[in-house]
């Protein structure tokens, strides 16, 4: 008999959560089987666990990658949502799962899903960089997590990636004395991987001028200052979170030769070479533009390119597989915030976009915010787009690392 849908398996790895987890276990309710790897729990975590009906794995922690591993290899559905126990799905992102499993795309082997914050009893927007999205979804078997990352054990989507709507809930801090503890865990954590700082050059722009470009980009860009006292206070602490790592590693006597000075270049953000079919991101302004860029993005993704759109006529975008990014207007910070939301998705080659003020306004962007190549012109063939900027983005190079499709 065939399955009506594609299956799914929640893997969660938990130790000492029997406050958290009832909460995200019934979230998973629709879930067809519930996959939990307990680290040595002393409270009921495992007795909740067994008690909803999950599988539970009792195995000894080997590193936040290695777990979730672990999580995946006792699976046997076709999809994997992994989820922590202070995370839950909302209703309507489950609903929204359900219709995806109905009959997802051939071509789409990996999801991302928009998390939301609550931060001291608030749910927290733009201080956070909502919508914030994180991979937490991919077919069995052709994604597994890097276990030498000690802390970002994520997956980065290397192939069209499904977006969805819904959020995902994450309860960050119930208390200050909370907040403050996962603050200094963190730090404490993260300074411990890094190389100590080397030369008066590199101690200032790690403890200085990048925390503070930080915390003047979340606010006056991200707009922050929206989310009020306690958006505010969210920022501070991840902007002072840094400087604490870089006064730790300052103070770290000698080099440790376990740990690769290479390594800090890419700590702070992806690392992860582009891979798998160029992504271009289509940035228009009006509903004439809106329609013209989703009939050349069908003909892209029809020669091998995968495809998104910023518009700020979201609703003219009908095809379902589109991801599209709302834009206020056609202003630098604004098109920077919408650049964001679709890196965090996945990152992106190269632009198409019309002559004009968008073309003016991406001349006025960091250049980590034009993409890999040069934007290109709405006006052009699109199969001749996909090939040029495939030979440019795609050079020949090494294998791709963990983390990417087998």
């Amino acid at each position: 008999m065939v399955p009506s849908r594609d299956t799914i398996a929640a893997c969660l790895i938990v130790r000492d959560e029997q406050e958290r987890l009832p909460a995200a276990l019934r979230s998973l309710a629709f879930c067809d089987e519930l996959i939990v790897v307990d680290s040595g729990s002393r409270d009921r975590t495992v007795e909740i666990a067994t008690h909803a009906g999950a599988r539970v794995v009792e195995h000894p922690w080997e590193g936040f990658g290695a777990q979730r591993n672990i999580a995946i290899d006792h699976s046997t559905a076709d999809w994997i949502l992994e989820i922590d126990a202070d995370e839950r799905l909302t209703p309507e992102l489950a609903r929204e799962l359900l219709g995806f499993l109905d009959g997802p795309p051939r071509d789409m082997a990996i999801g991302v899903l928009p998390m939301r914050e609550w931060f001291l009893g608030r749910l927290l927007g733009p201080s956070i960089k909502y919508p914030r999205y994180r991979t937490r979804l991919f077919r069995r078997g052709v994604y597994r997590h890097d276990e030498d990352r000690a802390v970002h054990e994520g997956l980065w989507p290397q192939g069209p990636t499904w977006v969805a709507r819904a959020d995902m809930h994450h309860v960050l801090a119930d208390s200050l004395w909370e907040a403050l503890s996962d603050w200094w865990r963190y730090a404490r954590l993260e300074s411990s991987l890094l190389p100590r700082l080397q030369g008066p050059a590199i101690r200032v722009r790690v403890i200085v001028v990048r925390p503070t470009a930080k915390l003047a980009y979340r606010v006056i860009v991200d707009r922050g200052w929206r989310d009020g006292t306690k958006g505010m206070l969210r920022i501070l602490l991840d902007c002072s979170a840094d400087v604490v790592v870089g006064l730790r590693r300052l103070r770290r006597g000698g080099e440790d030769s376990r740990i690769p000075p290479s390594r800090d270049k890419h700590h702070f953000g992806r690392a992860e070479p582009h891979r798998g079919p160029v992504r271009l991101v289509a940035l228009v302004q009006g509903a004439t533009d809106t329609r013209r860029a989703v009939a050349w993005l069908v003909l892209a993704r029809e020669a091998g390119a995968d495809v998104a759109l910023v518009t700020d006529r979201p609703t003219e975008a009908c095809e379902p597989w589109l991801f599209t990014v709302p834009l206020e207007r056609m202003g630098a910070f604004s098109v920077l915030r919408a650049l964001d939301s679709v890196e965090q998705a996945r990152p992106f080659d190269a632009l198409v976009l019309n002559h004009g003020r968008a073309l003016r306004t991406v001349r006025r962007l960091p250049q980590a915010r034009r993409g890999a190549v040069r934007p290109q012109r709405l006006a052009d063939e699109p199969g001749v787009v996909v090939s040029s900027v495939t030979a440019l983005a795609r050079p020949a190079g090494p294998e791709p690392a963990p983390g990417v499709p087998r």
